[in-house]
Order: C-alpha cells, then sequence, then structure tokens
C-alpha cells in the first residue's frame, strides 16, 4: 500500500463512533476537552511512529520479523520483554479490537433502528445486530488491509461528508438554542472522557497490521502523521459544534441531539456506512492472529470463511449482551488502548533500542541478544526524548487506571444497567 493509501486506512479506522460520543465529551470535561483532544492526538501520532519504528528495528535484526507477519504487535512485545510481554499485549489487543467491534455493531443497530422507525417499520436494534452481522461476515473474509483498501477511501469519504453535514445541521439549529448551558464537570466526567479519548485515537493495535502492507514500510512515518492530521480535522468540527450548539443537552450519540428531517437520515445512514467499513478494517488483526493460532493458510479457502464467520458470530453474541456503547467505549479506552497507545509502544521502543545498539556494535549476534548498560542507552535515545517517553508512560498509566475504574463504576451503577437481546429484544 501507498503512504496515502495506508493514511486513509487510519483514518477511516480512527474516525469512527469516537466521532459521534466527542461532542458530549466537551460538555462534559468543558474547554479543556479541546485541549485533551489535540494533546491526546499529537501523543498518540508519537507512539504510533515510535511503535513502526521499533517494529522497522526489529526486522533489521531478527529474521522471524521480515516479510509479511500476521501478529507484528504481538510478535514485537515478544522480541522486547518475552512471553509476558507477548501475552499482555495479545491480551490487550483482543480487549480493545473485540470491545470497539462490538461498540460498532451496537451503534450501527441503533442507527438501523432510528432509520426503519422513520420508514415506519418497528425493527428492534436487537434484531439489526444479527442483519448487521449477517452482511459483513462475508466483507471479513478478504484476508489482510492491501485486499480491502478501498474501503479505507470509503470510510474517510463517508466520514468527511458526515462531517460537513453535521456542522450545517448544528448551525441551523443554532437559533432553536437560544440559552446553550453546559453540563457541571466533575473527576469521575474528565477520567470518562480521558478514556473516550483514549478510544478515539486507539489505532495502535491497527499500525504494525498497516504496516506490513505497505509498499515502502519506510514511509511509514509520513502515513501516521497524515492519519493523525486528518482524523483530528474531522474531529474538531463536530466537537466544537455540538458542544457550542447544543452543551448539556447533547446525548451520549450527538446524532440523537439533532434536529429530525431528510438531511438528519442522510447522516445516519451515511454514517452507519462508515461505521462498517470501519468495523471491518478494526477487526482484521483479531482474524489474523486467530488464523495464525489455529494454523490457517494465508491464502484465501474455506477454512478461513469458517473461522471468521465464527468469530462474527462471537462479536454478535458479545454485542446482544451488552446492548450499550458508550460505558463500554470508555472501559476498553483506559483498560487496553492506554496499554496498547502510550504503554507499550515505550517500553518497546526502548527496548528495542537497547537490542538495535547492541546488534550494530557486534556485542554479539541475534540469537543470544546482552543487553547494553543504562549509561550506554543514554546515549542511544537522547535525554529530552527519554524524558518525553517516561512522561507518556506515567500518563498512560495513571490515565489508564484512573478510567477503568470510574468506567466499572459507571457500568455497575444501576441506572446504567440494561438486559441482554437475548432476555428482552424491544
Amino acid at each position: 500500500m501507498s503512504p496515502t493509501t495506508t493514511a486513509m486506512f487510519i483514518a477511516g479506522t480512527l474516525a469512527g463512533s469516537g466521532l459521534l460520543s466527542l461532542p458530549k465529551i466537551a460538555d462534559n470535561i468543558g474547554w479543556m476537552g479541546l485541549v485533551l483532544i489535540v494533546l491526546f492526538a499529537i501523543l498518540a501520532t508519537y507512539t504510533g511512529v515510535m511503535l513502526c519504528e521499533a517494529w522497522k528495528m526489529a526486522a533489521d535484526v531478527f529474521e522471524d520479523c521480515r516479510g509479511h507477519v500476521q501478529n507484528p504487535y504481538q510478535l514485537l512485545a515478544q522480541k522486547t520483554h518475552g512471553k509476558v510481554g507477548r501475552y499482555t499485549v495479545s491480551t490487550c489487543l483482543y480487549i480493545g479490537l473485540v470491545g470497539s467491534s462490538v461498540a460498532l455493531i451496537v451503534v450501527n443497530a441503533d442507527n438501523m433502528e432510528t432509520l426503519s422507525n422513520a420508514f415506519g417499520y418497528e425493527i428492534y436494534s436487537c434484531y439489526w445486530m444479527l442483519i448487521i452481522t449477517g452482511c459483513i461476515t462475508p466483507l471479513t473474509w478478504f484476508g489482510t488491509p492491501k485486499d480491502f483498501w478501498w474501503m479505507a477511501y470509503g470510510a474517510v469519504s463517508t466520514t468527511a461528508l458526515c462531517v460537513v453535514m453535521i456542522v450545517i445541521m448544528c448551525v441551523l439549529d443554532a437559533p432553536n438554542q437560544p440559552n446553550v448551558q453546559h453540563t457541571d464537570t466533575d473527576i469521575q466526567k474528565i477520567t470518562l472522557g480521558i478514556g473516550m479519548i483514549m478510544y478515539g485515537f486507539g489505532i495502535h493495535s491497527n499500525l504494525p497490521t498497516f504496516q506490513m502492507d505497505m509498499k515502502r514500510p519506510m514511509d511509514y512515518k509520513l502515513a501516521v502523521i497524515s492519519g493523525y492530521i486528518i482524523t483530528l480535522f474531522m474531529f474538531l468540527p463536530t466537537m466544537l459544534s455540538g458542544f457550542l450548539v447544543y452543551g448539556k443537552n447533547l446525548d451520549d450519540n450527538i446524532l440523537t441531539s439533532l434536529p429530525h428531517g431528510a438531511l438528519y437520515y442522510t447522516v445516519v445512514a451515511v454514517i452507519t456506512l462508515h461505521l462498517t467499513l470501519a468495523l471491518i478494517i478494526f477487526v482484521n488483526p483479531i482474524l489474523q492472529d486467530v488464523e495464525l493460532l489455529l494454523h490457517i493458510p494465508t491464502e484465501f479457502t474455506w477454512k478461513r470463511c469458517v473461522c471468521r464467520s465464527v468469530i462474527a458470530a462471537c462479536l454478535l453474541f458479545l454485542s446482544a449482551t451488552i446492548p450499550k456503547f458508550n460505558s463500554i467505549q470508555s472501559l476498553v479506552g483506559g483498560l487496553s488502548f492506554s496499554m496498547l497507545g502510550y504503554i507499550f509502544p515505550v517500553l518497546c521502543y526502548k527496548k528495542m533500542c537497547q537490542i538495535y545498539a547492541a546488534f550494530n556494535s557486534q556485542m554479539t549476534n541475534t540469537d543470544s541478544l546482552k543487553m547494553i548498560s543504562w549509561k550506554e542507552h543514554k546515549r542511544v535515545i537522547p535525554l529530552w526524548k527519554a524524558m518525553l517517553n517516561y512522561g507518556i508512560l506515567g500518563l498512560g498509566v495513571l490515565a489508564g487506571f484512573v478510567t477503568s475504574l470510574s468506567a466499572i463504576i459507571s457500568i455497575l451503577s444501576p441506572d446504567s444497567f440494561s438486559l441482554p437481546c437475548y432476555i428482552n429484544i424491544g
């Protein structure tokens, strides 16, 4: 894939359900939310580039890291931190990608229920989960991102169109909202908001997979930076327009706050198409990893179809079990994406720099790499960069812990409980 196509994959995957929840985050946190979203976008870009650089060094040192690898993030963690690192990354990756996929299915089902009601058909979201999963399952049979590159352009195009229409609707509805008031913030709202922002920029689990399919992997830095810039330019207008026009009247999903009409239903239809494409992109690393574990061939076979269909059925069951997406976003963001996006990139990069320096200085061979000392390590990574990395590491640990705790408290509160679809379909 070219840097442009890779950037489209990054932006198309990032601008998913996070786009719909960011305006409410701004209202819960206040103007500080705008600062936080820019800050975390910069940090996520930096750690994304760092992760790709770590993999590039690993490919230079280890033979089994060269060529196409189905589970690059897990393999990188194993090379730098052994089996503990590999299993920890795998656990976080599965939690993050499964949680995100479930959230996308739930949002899509809610959107389709809204559209069907508009046309006079009362089809509950629980039924739509089944229909949506059935429709996307054949599309998950594509192998790797390079096999469905057109989805990336479709995801970005539909998101950009939605942003324009949402901003227009907010501007047109502004005269009907004369007295805009904002929610009083508190520590729990701030921590939940940080978790959802982390969720919004949580694509690090996919970055090494995209890097595998690039024609020139050395162009990854341009692709990552471009992808995050595109995403930020789509996030900020949506966030500002909803925050300024509706204030505390915003719902968790901005779509439910917009005035109903032809333009509204067009937005719902287009964002549903986008979320469907983003879902297929998002879940791909899990599909590849499971196939690797089951020794399923990389070429297209019936085994791939069966395997990926079973995984889709499991996602459907989880979606029906947890039919609310806002709490899922905060928990997944705090528990998984803080690890994958801010903690492990720093740890893997630091250790990989040590391994790479030892390899280049011929202190040892690739089969038994001896770590260089801390004094020598300071010469490998500049002091300013090491300090920045430790700051990001501390921020990731703190934000991940506090956000996960707040999300669990929110999920366990009585007013957030909802029955699974297989118990209460309506």
